[in-house]
């Protein structure tokens, strides 16, 4: 007996479940709201009542599609395999004047920092922002009349009745844009996951070949004297990344909300580049994704201090980022070297801006 193979179009189409990606940044998901139910025909028996006298219910409404903003998910993933979500409908209205249940309503929780657009049209409906944030994106639909609506004088016996009316359908497009106060920036391989490692309780991969990082990680730093920040490290960028190369700039939009860029530039030998080429390469980048992007203030990162050989490439980025006015930090996260001072600098230069920032908003 011949046996069938089954046949893929692609090899996208079929996967292993070690292979299904665990950082979900962007969806698309279909909402339908409860239709409303129909209004009842109905009619009372009672003595001295013509034709017993109308008494059809109403139909109920169709529950509504809410999102709310949730700090119990940091991805999009709950939706990647499950893009349709409907409301109840309304329940039929009955006789003896009873109205129809309302249907139930149906909550999407989502990740704080995840923009709704409008999938069809592409307009932005709405940006969560803060824990416990609620959003009505499709709203049920109203229920039918019963016959006791259209009782007159003239005309007491109505079999007219209402239909319930439909609840609202749409097609929406969900983006999670992380929020963090620092974003790291930089080639592959420059020390980004080591320094989040370094300083905060993070612990992303880390390993001696390229793209290590295939999904954008957070760490909350703590300073001696308490204050803290949130670090975002995303995957890095090569040359041509803004046309794909590489991870491409598909993680990019994981930085545009932050206050401050940090851009790590590797100081040591092997990495066959000259760190000055390496910024501009990086700040072409940012700017071909998003020209506000490579306008944020920005901080300079010196990496690998402990493997350098040649000080005059330190050297050479110090005199740039001084005609620049840069700020630069050497420190080789491998031996703590300069990672302290660093923490604190970056917490005074965070709270520079949000002082900067308020002062904006009041004036």
């Amino acid at each position: 007996m011949r046996i069938a193979k089954p046949i893929f179009t692609s090899h996208s189409e079929f996967r292993t479940p070690h292979s299904i990606p665990m950082f979900i940044d962007e969806a698309h998901i279909r909402v339908k709201a409860g239709d409303g139910g129909n209004g009842c025909v109905a009619f009372r028996r009672e003595k001295y009542v013509p034709r017993g006298g109308p008494s059809g219910g109403d139909g109920g409404g169709g529950g509504d599609v809410w999102m709310e903003a949730s700090q119990q998910h940091n991805t999009l993933i709950h939706f990647r395999f499950n893009p349709e979500h409907k409301a109840e409908r309304g329940r039929h209205g009955e006789g003896s004047n009873r109205s129809g249940r309302r249907g139930q309503d149906v909550v999407l929780r989502v990740p704080v920092g995840t923009v709704v657009y409008d999938d069809k049209g592409g307009e932005k409906v709405h940006d969560f922002t803060q824990p416990g944030e609620r959003l009505l994106v499709a709203r049920g639909g109203r229920g039918g009349r019963g016959n006791a609506h259209f009782a007159t004088s003239t005309h007491q016996a109505p079999r007219e009745h209402e239909l319930g009316f439909p609840g609202r359908e749409r097609w929406l497009r969900l983006e999670l844009k992380l929020l963090a106060d620092v974003g790291l920036v930089g080639f592959p391989n420059v020390g980004k996951s080591t320094l989040i490692s370094r300083i905060s309780a993070a612990r992303p991969k880390i390993a001696d070949y390229p793209f290590t990082t295939l999904e954008p990680n957070l760490g909350v730093v703590t300073t001696p004297d308490e204050r803290s920040y949130v670090v975002a490290d995303i995957p890095g960028l090569i040359e041509g990344a803004h046309h794909g190369a590489g991870l491409g700039t598909q993680f990019l939009r994981h930085i545009v909300r932050t206050r401050l860029l940090a851009h790590l530039i590797d100081l040591s030998e092997s990495s066959g580049r000259e760190p000055v080429s390496d910024f501009h390469v990086i700040q072409s980048e940012l700017a071909q994704f998003d020209a506000a992007l490579a306008a944020k203030p920005m901080v300079i990162i010196a990496s690998k201090l402990d493997v350098i050989e040649d000080p005059s490439r330190l050297e050479a980025l110090r005199a740039f980022c001084a005609g620049r006015g840069l700020e630069l930090y050497a420190v080789s996260a491998v031996t703590g070297a300069g990672v302290e001072a660093l923490k604190l600098a970056l917490a005074d230069k965070l709270n520079s801006l949000r002082s900067r920032e308020t002062s904006e908003e009041a004036s």
